[in-house]
């Protein structure tokens, strides 16, 4: 009773519950109680840190399935009542299963044949309990709440509120109406130190910058979310300011983000500005009301015109039945897009070299450069929406998918048009079937590729199947090789694909070689120590809810000390210093949004169901 006293006490110190409570006086609160849970552990023999599983849950007809590392004693689990400590599952565990990455063994305990509603905990033969996790209709609804909100979080150029933001409100920062014109990005019409209205638009990641190029395919995946599951987002309501003004909130957030990109066009020549920043990074302790550094838009580029032009074309599709709510701006997407398009064929191969820039301009930047040595991709992807959006031949030649795909990043878009072109119908697909037919087939290739073996995989899950997996943003690359998966799905309904799916969602809330929940506020072990400056500076002990850290990078760019691990999968540690496996991203967060809703939509139609 007394370990349970206490931990109640100093762990449900919620924000939400005390918005003025600062880092100091909790992180002071809670060291007395962290040891006090600790021996309570040690004398409990509840140590859950070896049981790997989603934290969230699962659904009632869905496969469920934790791993065992390191596991020791009989080959048997059970489950138990959360709150009674009944048995209500007895199973098995697997055979061994070796780790390549790491050399470590595990073990899978599937207990799939639970249906029953309620909240649970697995347990081993030594004693030892997993976090408690639930199964319920819908599991992952506030997950998929949560992360849409991340996106609220990031807003720029407005206040956020108590009544939408609870503990992390705040002042309005970086309000973007005097923006001035690099030296790298003047022209007559603008010459250097020209003033320029550019507001609105999202925190790009842990710093208070825009990128053209990173908004490109944060603000794509987003607009396909809608376009493959309209209905549900339709319905999908996350207690935004504009919630309840008769457009979605998918859309409402991602207008947020889109009217800023408009206003990164040059409308003198169509060009694109590749990103509106500081000259350098804001120290980490700044809230965005404090950081008043001059802020400039950097030279046009190739990759930023195409960025636009993609995303601008995608928009005036999906925005376009909305006219009586957004009167004109379709037509407004469309237009813009045409003009980076031909801004782009002027310009083919305008590529950004931040460091030859500096040697030639001043001042200097050393923001994030998002610089790509390779722009057909991006290409293709513009003409593939332009097309989509116009039906004009014009579009079509440039289409070309010359290479196998592969799962997207910032710098490689080449499955986004893919996944638009599986959009069309087959019996209006007209002069596109051979485009849409070699997109099919590339997508099916990819996803029988991502789960070949997946029986045999240590984390039984898609991600990690090679140390390849494991980059600067890990995460996002399970979410994005998920989305490729139901993509296939959708064309099939072959139920490996939304399995695999599933898995990574599993992969990402927990059942993964760290132990953590990789989403901030959703989970029993999250990262508390995020690399973002707005979670740092404010003051609360919490990071803000729902974003996606990054994950396991070996790389450790950051040589920030404290790393888990040199294995690929382990190779994480929850420090702010870690902007290399600890920050967060707009183009981590979307692929989680598209992840979680997808499958909660689908849920919605029974189609998870477990694997027979």
């Amino acid at each position: 009773m007394f370990c349970f006293f206490w931990i109640l006490l100093s762990f449900h110190q919620s924000p939400y519950l005390h918005p003025i409570t600062t880092k100091k006086h909790i992180m002071q609160a809670r060291s007395f109680s962290l040891a006090i849970a600790l021996l309570c552990s040690l004398l409990s023999q509840a140590q859950n840190q070896s049981i790997r599983l989603n934290q969230i849950g699962f659904y009632p007809q869905g496969p469920k399935i934790a791993v065992i590392a390191q596991a020791s004693g009989p080959n048997v689990f059970s489950i138990l009542d959360a709150a009674k400590g009944d048995t209500v599952y007895r199973g098995t565990l697997g055979s061994p299963r070796k780790n390549s990455l790491s050399g470590k063994n595990t073990q899978i305990a599937d207990f799939s044949g639970l249906q029953k509603t309620g909240k649970y905990q697995l347990a081993l033969a030594d004693g030892t309990r997993s976090y408690p996790f639930e199964i319920k209709p819908l599991v992952h609804r506030a997950v998929a709440i949560g992360a849409l909100r991340g996106f609220y979080f990031q807003r720029m150029s407005t206040a956020l509120p108590t009544s939408f933001a609870g503990s992390w409100a705040r002042a309005t920062g970086h309000p973007d109406t005097k923006v001035l014109v690099h030296a790298s990005a003047a022209s007559s019409q603008r010459p250097v130190g020209f003033e320029i209205s550019s507001p609105g638009g999202w925190y790009d990641a842990g710093d208070y910058n825009k990128y053209i190029v990173n908004s490109g395919i944060t603000t794509a995946t987003l607009l396909s979310l809608y376009e493959d599951f309209p209905q549900y987002c339709r319905n999908f309501n996350t207690n935004i300011p504009e919630s309840n003004n008769q457009v979605p909130d998918l859309l409402d957030e991602v207008l947020w983000n889109l009217r800023w990109m408009l206003t990164m066009q040059d409308p003198n020549d169509g060009g694109v500005y590749h990103k509106l920043t500081n000259p350098s990074f804001d120290p980490m302790d700044l809230m965005p009301h404090q950081a008043t550094k001059p802020r400039y838009v950097v030279q046009k580029t190739t990759a930023a015109a195409l960025n636009l032009a993609a995303v601008a074309a995608q928009a005036a599709r999906v925005l376009r039945p909305f006219q009586q709510q957004l009167p004109g701006l379709a037509d407004s997407c469309l237009l813009v897009a045409r003009k980076a398009w031909d801004w782009a064929v002027q310009n083919p191969k305008v590529l950004y070299e931040q460091n030859e820039l500096n040697k030639s301009f001043d001042p200097d930047i050393v923001t994030g450069a998002y610089g790509d040595r390779n722009v057909e991709d991006e290409r293709v992807w513009a003409a593939t929406e332009l097309y989509l959006s116009t039906q004009e031949a014009q579009y079509l030649s440039p289409i070309q998918f010359n290479n196998d795909l592969s799962v997207p990043t910032w710098n490689q878009v080449a499955a986004l048009a893919a996944y638009s072109l599986l959009r069309l119908k087959k019996q209006s697909a007209g002069a596109a079937t051979p485009l849409r037919e070699r997109a099919i087939a590339q997508i099916l290739k990819l996803s029988d590729q991502l789960v070949a073996d997946l029986d045999s995989r240590p984390y039984h899950t898609v991600m990690g199947k090679t140390a390849r997996d494991f980059v600067w943003g890990s995460s996002a690359v399970a979410a994005n090789q998920a989305i490729v998966l139901l993509q296939a799905y959708r064309l099939n309904k072959k139920g490996e694909y939304l399995q695999g799916a599933l898995h990574n969602l599993d992969y990402v809330l927990g059942r993964n070689a760290t132990g953590y929940s990789f989403v901030t506020g959703f989970g029993s072990k999250y990262p508390l120590h995020i690399h973002h400056r707005l979670s740092e500076a404010d003051g609360v002990v919490e990071p803000v809810p729902g974003l996606l850290s990054g994950g396991p990078n070996p790389g450790k760019q950051d040589k920030c000390p404290g790393y888990l691990s040199d294995a690929p999968d382990e190779c994480f540690v929850d420090d702010a210093c870690s902007y290399a496996s600890n920050e967060i991203a707009i183009n981590w967060n979307a692929p989680l949004v598209y992840l979680a809703v997808a499958v909660e939509a689908l849920a919605q139609q029974k189609a998870l169901k477990k694997k027979r």
